[in-house]
């Protein structure tokens, strides 16, 4: 739908105040009764509504983030940006170095390298619907799999004009998706003139230097009719190393060796690690040729451990560039034709250590490496017998040989990915018995293409043939070293072995929209409005991994190739009845509902229903409360993904190692032997390693739905009109009912009921080889568990008179979660899992009780500074022993506008994280020992903007 947008009602921070104010960066917002004296008052359509209506009586919460506000973060994304609101979870986004390093997430959508999401109410990006002007957009991906969402990266800023962000359940508006709310993304629709800027910032360290360009120019012509903006933006992000900071420099923080107790460190290193014979066994040094056998070997320590944490990336580096037209032509005095045309290159590169290498029977890869034995002749053999998995029948005589691969290089993932979009409206007016009633057809297409290079992966069939026979190995077959230590992999080698794997995936998007909205009736509270409109919309996803990957021949994580689409159509109403107003305790008392029936190809029919009220018993205070079911269809990704693995940090309960239940509990002892652990106790691998999940789509998931009430007021006085030319206060209460949640049992769960409770069906997820190793625990995706969440949102808006030659102005945001709760199915007997206050882990998320900001700025037209507080409360770890403690965040921005050039060319000057805050130390995160979704990275950032003709 193409409709004239503004700012409107806000949404989030009293609350700020209420607890002591500490906060994160402050988006300015209009509040619900109380926008800018300046601003227009005539009716329009606003986020949360089709229909038309005063932007000061909004009775839904809704966040508007601008162009100043923007600028005000120094930041070159928008998905970053967004990132800053106390309501939002994080999300994926540049600090997440996330390729090889773990698989395949376990909710079967895919790796999206380079992305970057909105998670709103630690629902997860999938549940969050974005729109760009009130359309739904191409969902991204980045050849990894099919993603669920879209990556704000395909969006330049330099395109849009606010961000309204919708904090409630609007599923009967806008369909599917729209569980935790809406982002809709307003793009520039005129413009005069040109304006343009070039930022340049690095980290005090000297790393991650961000380069960002951009340009538009806009032309409008009254005469014609006609209004043209169009522009371009370039944006590069230079990387950060893990091994650039003291807190990622080891697998765990405060690591100073492999050999400290904690452990962490890689089992795979590049002088190999040998469980063959019966034995653990290390190389003593590098050989060249052939070691000798037990001369050149030892038994296996700690001290043979590899740490592989400063080879990764802390902030991912990334190339974008691209450009977008809007355009509108009057082709009748009632009759408009907009075209909105859009292209977004990304180059962004993720990276890992060098391939661990793991083949034989406990190697747990799920694919031939699994099953390769090295034969007694292949030249560098030093046992002087076959190492046999058993494959063939024969009695298996080791384990697994794990070796490191420095010498084909680091892994390294690059992908190129090219969105383009296009849009078609046509809209208009026509009065019908004096009444005036709005139109608008739309049609949009969306492409995002990407594929991905990675670097460093072997081929498993032809290092089977490198380690079998001797006369096999012909042709361009050369004998492969894998027992002589780093540097015995010769270049010769590795040519025969070693492959680039290409994978590719694509999205697709075709929408079309009719929407219809006008006045039915007066009553004596004012007229009755009205919105009906229909969707069609189509969507189509492949996922094609490299031909070697596909036979299941990489050394890497292994993936399958998925394809698919559905189909919908939708129909929708909506109704705004005025009750009383201008009455004693009843200013203005209105009701608002809509509904939506939806039919899907992947499921069939569902109809989901709104319905909200605002009370203003005075014209200073506005009261409002609602109730939307929502529902998010089951994403491409979660029903057609194929196996596809996730490697998670989990414990075993089946150990006989030190934090096993095996030695210690004579029932997990039975259930265990009765999985396949022997019964000797020789099982002993290390709790807190990587377990493989295998997680796979499901064509016969439904829909997740969701209930959601809202609760809130907006406190805008006349009497401080006095001294002030903005002041409002807001609090909204919000509670989420989510059932039939889309995820795969707990891998930790599964074990657990396995171990403990013998269950059947969980015994049966897990695979184990002959020495009780677990080589698989199934994950399939299932209509599973049910979310139950609920907290309080605040805003706090001022700004004074004109002081001399400019304003002072405070804005305060802030959330409080009261609840997080995960409820598996009664049947699993589980627990439900309460995650306010803690750090999930695995994959990363906090969930902090408090989140604030506030910036408080002086702004004239020659110069202005602003300082932006960001507070993020402590959280628990799950592993009950380890807390991160609570974060304070400042900025500072100041800027200088000469008047010699009518102030329309300014000089900013900006320092995020000016008192060099560092992230708190997580242990049981997956990344570099912090959580990249909540925290900012270790360091200072300073950058330098020149930008003209705002």
């Amino acid at each position: 739908m193409h409709v004239s947008y503004r700012r409107t009602a806000c949404s989030l921070a009293a609350l700020a105040l209420a607890m002591g104010m500490a906060a994160a960066p402050a988006f300015a917002q209009d509040a619900a009764t109380g926008a800018s004296a300046a601003a227009p008052q005539d009716d329009i359509v606003v986020t949360g509504s089709r229909i038309r209506r005063s932007p000061l009586d909004q009775d839904k919460p809704v966040v508007t983030v601008g162009q100043e506000e923007i600028a005000r973060t120094g930041l070159t994304a928008i998905a970053d940006v967004l990132q800053r609101l106390p309501s939002a979870a994080g999300g994926l986004n540049t600090k997440v170095n996330n390729a090889g390093n773990v698989g395949g997430p376990p909710d079967g959508t895919g790796v999206s390298s380079g992305s970057a999401e909105v998670d709103l109410r630690y629902l997860a990006a999938k549940r969050t619907l974005i729109l760009v002007d009130g359309l739904r957009f191409v969902n991204g991906s980045a050849a990894g799999g099919i993603p669920a969402s879209v990556d704000l990266n395909t969006l330049p800023v330099n395109l849009i004009e606010r961000v309204e962000v919708l904090q409630s359940g609007a599923s009967p508006l806008y369909g599917s998706d729209a569980v935790a709310g809406v982002i809709n993304i307003i793009t520039k629709q005129a413009q005069e003139g040109l304006r343009a800027s070039a930022q340049y910032g690095m980290y005090r360290q000297g790393d991650g230097d961000t380069q960002q360009y951009e340009a538009s120019y806009g032309i409008q012509s009254r005469e014609t009719g006609t209004s043209l903006v169009f522009g371009a933006s370039y944006v590069k992000q230079g990387s950060v190393s893990t091994g650039d900071r003291a807190i990622s420099r080891f697998p765990n923080p405060g690591q100073t060796a492999c050999t400290d107790p904690i452990g962490g460190c890689s089992g795979t290193p590049p002088n190999g690690r040998f469980a063959v014979l019966g034995q653990t066994l290390a190389l003593r040094a590098p050989v060249s040729g052939r070691p000798s056998y037990p001369a050149d070997f030892k038994p296996f320590t700690a001290a043979d451990r590899y740490n592989f944490a400063p080879l990764n990336y802390l902030l991912t580096p990334s190339e974008r560039y691209g450009g977008f037209v809007n355009f509108k032509q009057a082709l009748t005095d009632s009759i408009n034709m907009r075209v909105k045309l859009l292209y977004n290159h990304r180059y962004s590169r993720t990276q890992a250590a060098y391939l661990p290498l793991n083949i034989g029977p406990d190697a747990g890869n799920g694919n031939l490496l699994d099953t390769i034995s090295v034969d007694v002749t292949n030249p560098y053999n030093p046992f002087g017998v076959t190492l046999s998995s058993g494959a063939d029948g024969s009695a298996a005589n080791y384990s697994f040989i794990a070796r490191r691969m420095v010498e084909a290089g680091q892994r390294v993932f690059t992908q190129n990915v090219d969105t383009m979009s296009g849009t078609v409206t046509f809209d208009g007016a026509f009065d019908v018995g004096g009444r005036k009633w709005y139109w608008d057809v739309n049609g949009t297409f969306g492409i995002n293409d990407a594929k991905q290079l990675f670097t460093g992966n072997l081929n498993a069939a032809r290092l089977a043939q490198a380690l079998g026979p001797v006369s096999a190995c012909t042709g361009a077959c050369v004998p492969f070293n894998l027992f002589g230590g780093l540097g015995s992999i010769t270049p010769a080698m590795l040519d025969y072995v070693a492959f680039d794997e290409r994978d590719r995936s694509s999205q697709r998007m075709w929408d079309t929209t009719a929407n219809l909205s006008g006045t039915l009736f007066d009553l004596p509270a004012g007229p009755v409005g009205v919105a009906i409109g229909y969707e069609h919309r189509d969507q189509f996803a492949s996922y094609d991994p490299d031909p070697v990957i596909t036979a299941g021949l990489g050394a890497d994580v292994p993936t399958s190739p998925a394809r698919g689409g559905f189909d919908v159509d939708e129909i929708y109403g909506e109704l705004r009845v005025p009750i009383l107003a201008n009455t004693p305790f009843f200013n203005k008392l209105e009701l608002d509902g809509a509904v939506r029936h939806s039919n899907y190809s992947s499921f069939g029919s569902n109809t989901t229903f709104t319905a909200s009220g605002l009370w203003k018993p005075v014209a200073d205070l506005l009261l409002r409360g609602g109730y939307a079911e929502s529902l998010r269809a089951p994403s491409i990704g979660e029903l057609y993904a194929g196996l596809s693995r996730f490697d998670a940090t989990i414990d075993d309960p089946c150990t006989s190692a030190a934090g096993g239940s095996f030695a210690s509990n004579a029932t997990v002892r039975a259930n265990c032997i009765a999985n396949g652990v022997p019964a000797n106790g020789s099982y002993n691998e290390p709790t807190g390693g990587q377990l493989g999940v295998f997680s796979q789509g499901n064509t016969a998931l439904k829909p997740e739905t969701a209930k959601t009430w809202t609760a809130g007021g907006v406190y805008s006085p006349d009497w401080a009109k006095a001294w002030s030319s903005a002041f409002s206060l807001e609090v909204n209460y919000y509670n989420i009912k989510l059932d039939n949640a889309i995820d795969s049992v707990p891998a930790t769960l599964t074990l657990r009921r396995c171990a403990f409770n013998a269950d059947p069906v969980s015994c049966a997820a897990i695979r184990r080889t002959s020495s009780g190793t677990i080589a698989g625990i199934s994950g399939r995706l299932l209509n599973l568990n049910g979310i139950r969440t609920d907290g309080l949102d605040g805003t706090l808006t001022f700004r004074t008179h004109k002081i001399g030659e400019g304003t002072i102005g405070l804005n305060a945001n802030a959330a409080y979660l009261l609840r997080y709760d995960v409820v598996p199915p009664a049947d699993l007997g589980a627990p439900a899992l309460r995650y306010a206050g803690t750090e999930r882990g695995s994959p990363d998320q906090a969930y902090p009780r408090f989140k604030g900001n506030a910036t408080l700025d002086w702004s004239s037209p020659g110069y202005g500074i602003a300082f932006t507080a960001r507070y993020i409360s402590g959280v628990d770890e799950r592993d009950d022993v380890h807390r991160l403690g609570a974060v304070f965040y400042g900025d500072f921005q100041a800027y200088f506008s000469p008047a010699w050039m009518n102030h329309r060319t300014r000089l900013t000057l900006g320092v995020n994280n000016l008192f060099d805050r560092a992230p708190p130390a997580c242990f049981t995160c997956q990344s570099a020992n912090f959580d990249p979704t909540t925290y900012d990275l270790p360091g200072q950032f300073g950058y330098l903007r020149l930008s003209f003709g705002f």
